[in-house]
């Protein structure tokens, strides 16, 4: 009998997932115009947006639950320091080793997760005072979820035959309101990825609330 937890999220090899090409730019942007320099990537998948932040000067460490990806990320960035944790661990295994950081980074992720709540707490945990969560979702809002009916799109969209795929389907408002309730300010948000308001993903930017 298998259980109903999603363990591998299909990590093959070191390529970069299509959504890099148009979310790592705006991630990369947003952290150079917060001036920050320790930056963790919380989900990091198989490391290839911590390459891109490593390349760019920030010092990096990235944390990715599914094994298949930790395993992969460490052999095909040994310059950066990865861990085999998830968001339902307890983040001093990981403060021990690394302590706080300025930035965390979380691209494509909390739409996976069952309690996305665990998200920004430990993302929280794992800051300064006064540190910023850079967060990424595919958008959902009024006139892209019209489209997506009109064209007969959601069974491709929210295709429920994805192992381990998207399970939740954020608003800039829900996604807002999920970082309110769990200790964060957000000062910004852009969408990336096609035009206004049918944009492809979201990037939330927040501060840690003192």
């Amino acid at each position: 009998m298998q259980e109903n937890l999603v363990t591998n999220y299909g990590w093959n090899d070191s390529d970069q997932p299509l959504c890099c090409g148009y979310v790592a730019p705006r991630v990369l942007e947003v952290l150079k115009s917060l001036g920050v320099n320790r930056v963790l990537d919380l989900g990091a998948g198989n490391g290839a947006l911590c390459e891109q932040m490593r390349a760019s000067g920030f010092e990096v460490a990235g944390v990715e639950y599914d094994k298949q990806g930790f395993a992969i990320a460490q052999s095909s960035y040994p310059k950066i320091r990865f861990y085999n944790f998830g968001v339902q661990d307890d983040p001093a295994a990981l403060l021990a080793q690394e302590g706080p950081f300025d930035a965390v980074v979380s691209t494509e992720v909390i739409e996976h997760l069952f309690a996305p709540h665990l998200l920004p707490n430990y993302a929280r945990a794992m800051l300064k005072p006064g540190g910023y969560l850079v967060i990424t979702t595919p958008y959902h809002g009024y006139l892209k979820n019209l489209v997506l009916s009109i064209f007969d799109k959601w069974d491709a969209h929210f295709s429920p035959l994805w192992h381990g795929g998207h399970i939740k389907f954020w608003s800039r408002a829900t996604l807002s309101a999920l970082l309110a309730e769990n200790g964060f300010w957000v000062i910004g948000f852009s969408g990336v990825g096609r035009i206004p308001y049918l944009w492809k993903s979201m990037v939330l930017i927040a501060q840690a609330a003192a």
